[in-house]
């Protein structure tokens, strides 16, 4: 959803995994779809269950969203990983010309940049990863962490969804890079950004939110919530009000918690017995991964459970379905529900709460319940924030939107409205690429001595560590 608006509108080439796997021989099709070219390659099943059910799934994902305890990690995995990957770069390398710029995308390609720089390619490589980056204490967990994690450095631009990941990054590379230490050296080059330079390659750090289109998914809103499914569900709920999450079907997403918060809220405030109705959408996904086969029992177990407890005849307080729906009728969704119930136990940035944004009418807006802990809170301060964790809280902003005055909810999303507007999908791909590009220009650099310091095991001295924004700053 992020890069589609940034090709069409530039032109390029997008290069990825088909999304099918080979009985046979793997292929890789081209295909020309308005001005994008799109180059698609196969899986073979070993790479299939090494590489994605594998290393990336079932290893870099639960460690990146903190769940040490899910990571399953095995030596031949971590093989289908590379080996994947140089399947990627030698087929990247027979559409690059030497000008062209690479975006790569996601903790599933981290070596393509190493890959392409073996064999001699010099052009201009970034990297954005759409996920968190935890701290370096986590962040060793990852077996061979020492191996993978040092290959950021052979882009040229490192970007994150918030300051906070990108220090954690920045943490990493100072504390546990060892081979590295003696030869790394650290410039401050803005307030949000960091040069790393190793062996005369320099690698620049950055946080570069992502946005969404929001003129585009309102009006996309403003016209599906006359749509004949919109206005089904309308007429179903006979004046109830709507609560909605929509989300993967995903262990990050904290829908077992935020079930057992809707039940918290119904047992606490039984004037709202009947009248409201919670509609959680959850596409299944990784069904192959045993972790989310699990997830998606115990999910249907705990809407159950409300269901029996609270429901009645006429009502039935949580609908929960597995099925995909398209953009178009989620944005209908989003406009007639009263609340939106985003709370993952941890996210990159999350869309959906921005999408929720968007979508509201702003005569009579809905109430965003957010989570702290994802990167999307950092710009929606007028949300509701909430710790995912305790389900008491999340009852309690369920209560409160629910009965929040039409003013104060007007004036709410004005600001996030705003929020979202100005750092939009656009800002994103601009600033991103104008970096990587060299468009907007150095800042000036500081003296290789500013944090050797620091480098060097001795007191931090001049650069010091934000704690509440992740943010470096210098202290002269």
């Amino acid at each position: 959803m992020a890069l589609r608006p940034a090709l069409h509108r530039k032109g390029g080439v997008w290069l990825g995994w088909s999304g099918k796997v080979a009985a046979g021989a793997v292929t890789t099709r081209r295909l020309l779809h308005k001005n994008v070219e799109y180059v698609v390659t196969d899986l073979s099943r070993d790479d299939y269950q090494e590489y994605y059910n594998g290393f990336a799934n079932r290893v870099l994902w639960p460690i990146l969203h903190y769940r040490l305890d899910l990571a399953e990690f095995a030596r031949r995995d971590l093989s289908g990983y590379f080996r994947v990957n140089r399947h990627f770069a030698t087929e990247l390398e027979k559409v690059i010309a030497p000008d062209d710029i690479i975006w790569v995308h996601d903790y599933h390609l981290i070596p393509i940049a190493d890959e392409l720089r073996r064999r001699g390619h010099a052009n201009r490589i970034g990297f954005f990863l759409h996920v968190p980056l935890p701290s370096p204490e986590v962040l060793t967990s990852l077996p061979n962490h020492e191996q993978l994690m040092p290959l950021l450095l052979q882009y040229d631009l490192v970007g994150f969804q918030t300051e906070n990941d990108a220090g954690n990054f920045v943490r990493y590379l100072i504390t546990e890079t060892n081979g590295l230490r003696q030869e790394m050296r650290l410039f401050e080059t803005s307030p949000q950004r960091i040069t790393v330079t190793v062996n005369g390659r320099q690698t620049r750090i950055g946080s570069f939110p992502v946005g969404i289109e929001p003129r585009g998914f309102q009006r996309l809103a403003r016209r599906n919530v006359r749509s004949p499914l919109v206005k089904e569900l309308v007429a179903s709920l006979d004046g109830r009000a709507l609560v909605i999450g929509v989300d993967r079907l995903d262990y990050s997403k904290g829908l077992i918690q935020r079930l057992e918060a809707f039940d918290t809220f119904l047992a606490r405030h039984g004037d709202w017995l009947g009248k409201v109705t919670y509609l959680q959408i959850a596409p299944k996904n990784r069904s192959e991964i045993p972790e989310y086969a699990e997830l998606a029992e115990a999910a249907n177990a705990a809407a159950g459970r409300v269901n029996g407890k609270y429901g009645e005849v006429s009502w039935t307080p949580v609908r929960y379905v597995n099925r995909v729906y398209s953009r178009s009728v989620l944005a209908g969704l989003y406009r007639t529900a009263r609340v939106g119930l985003v709370t993952p136990l941890r996210d990159g940035m999350n869309l959906v709460a921005k999408e929720y944004i968007a979508a509201q009418d702003p005569d009579d807006p809905g109430v965003l319940i957010l989570s702290r802990f994802a990167g999307a809170a950092i710009g929606c301060r007028r949300a509701l924030l909430v710790n995912p964790y305790d389900p008491e809280s999340v009852a309690g902003a369920i209560a409160q939107a629910l009965a929040m005055p039409l003013a104060e909810r007007r004036a709410r999303h004005r600001e996030l409205l705003a929020g979202v507007s100005e750092n939009d999908v656009d800002k994103w791909v601009r600033e991103y690429l104008g970096v990587l590009q060299g468009e907007n220009g150095l800042a000036e650099q500081m003296e290789a001595s500013f944090a050797q310091p620091l480098l060097r095991g001795a007191p931090p001295g001049r650069l010091h560590l934000n704690r509440e924004n992740g943010a470096f700053a210098s202290r002269r």
